[in-house]
């Protein structure tokens, strides 16, 4: 028999206890997902878990999958197949691959087999004709898009909402979607769930949840708040920082400045504008992506 594709998903609420939040009567609790596993932390595993059942399902042997250099769905990527032992491949944007760079040498040390294109070849990530080509290229192999999100990823996101307490809020970083879509699916109309976009001019991707999530084509219990990106993806500011280690001080919640940080420096500051009634209760998921902080590291930007 294979192997389940299966990990140890109990992890914990950990209520946030401030006066900030105290004076205004609302309770924060931060869904620990960056504790699922050691390497494949958050909502990557989410959206890898019923992915990886249904490339099994397909009789495919192998994965291939898209990120950049620093990618946390590579690493993820790679931790996966190695624990269930699936031969991967990485199309990873170029020109050039730094074997110095922490994410790629954890991919290598899993056995990933990476790929380097250039960055126009990169762009037809999504294109048709280019991925039939790699199919083509790669015939066992099961083509995951980048980020991981598709309807499958949904599956994944959908049951983290089951292992949660009572809430009005629910709370995400939004890169591609995939998770804020699987949450909608998975909450209740009284629940209001909310995506911070961690990239610019993210609108376009309300269009992309509607089309992963009938929920959210048909419900209004949801929103995407695209002012909170702090420059764009893959940049914040020295506040942004200061905030996410002062969270780590002050409270030991472990924070990196491009998902999870944005999110809750944007929550922070919706709290202090009085965004929330009183009495309210949010749960805010915290992703994952810590690895990324090496990758920060290594260039120098923290």
């Amino acid at each position: 028999m294979p192997k389940p594709f299966e990990i140890n998903e109990n992890n914990y609420i950990q209520q946030i206890n401030s006066p900030f939040l105290k004076k205004r009567n609302i309770y924060l609790g931060v869904k620990r997902d960056d504790l699922l596993h050691p390497l494949i932390s958050g909502n990557k595993w989410r959206k890898l878990k019923y992915n990886l059942a249904h490339m099994r399902k397909l009789n495919k042997t192998e994965l291939l999958t898209f990120g950049g250099a620093f990618s946390n769905h590579i690493h993820a990527c790679a931790a996966a197949t190695k624990e269930f032992n699936i031969k991967t491949h990485a199309i990873i944007r170029g020109p050039e691959l730094d074997d110095n760079n922490p994410t790629i040498q954890f991919a290598k040390q899993c056995g990933m087999q990476l790929h380097v294109v250039n960055r126009m070849e990169y762009r037809l990530r999504q294109d048709e004709q280019y991925i039939a080509k790699l199919q083509a290229r790669f015939p066992n192999a099961f083509i995951l898009p980048e980020g991981g999100t598709n309807e499958h990823a949904l599956l994944g996101c959908k049951e983290l909402v089951d292992s949660l307490p009572a809430h009005d809020y629910l709370i995400c970083p939004t890169g591609s979607g995939g998770t804020l879509a699987g949450l909608i699916e998975g909450s209740k109309l009284s629940t209001q769930v909310i995506g911070i976009a961690v990239l610019k001019q993210a609108e376009y991707l309300v269009n992309d949840i509607k089309k992963l999530s009938n929920k959210a084509k048909n419900q209004n219990n949801w929103q995407l708040l695209t002012d909170h990106h702090d420059g764009g993806y893959g940049k914040f500011s020295s506040e942004l920082w200061a905030f996410c280690q002062n969270m780590e001080h002050t409270y030991n919640l472990p924070l990196e400045p491009i998902y999870s940080g944005k999110m809750m420096y944007a929550l922070w500051q919706l709290i202090e504008q009085d965004y929330f009634a009183p009495g309210s209760k949010i749960i805010a998921v915290h992703t994952g992506g810590l690895q990324g902080l090496n990758g920060l590291k290594y260039r120098g930007l923290i």
